[in-house]
């Protein structure tokens, strides 16, 4: 197999992993903030920059997989 798809599926399997530790980071932030009013204006905007982080990795990852697809790389 060609060096750029071994790199692919190292990329796409390394992302994926942060990727699904970053979105129960974010369910469990989710939670927290519907219930704890306590929260400051920088603990809320540190929440959002991690959903931005989030929703761009999912972009990502959408990417990878589209690539392997077209290219019969099994991911």
């Amino acid at each position: 197999m060609d060096d750029w798809k071994e790199r692919l599926k190292a990329e796409y399997a390394q992302t994926k992993e942060i990727y699904e530790r970053l979105h129960k980071r974010n369910i469990a932030n989710t939670v927290l903030r519907m219930t704890n009013e306590e929260l400051t204006c920088l603990d809320c905007e540190n929440m959002e920059l991690l959903n931005r982080q989030e929703s761009a990795m999912s972009e990502y990852l959408h990417c990878l997989e589209l690539r392997a697809a077209l290219n019969d790389i099994e991911l």
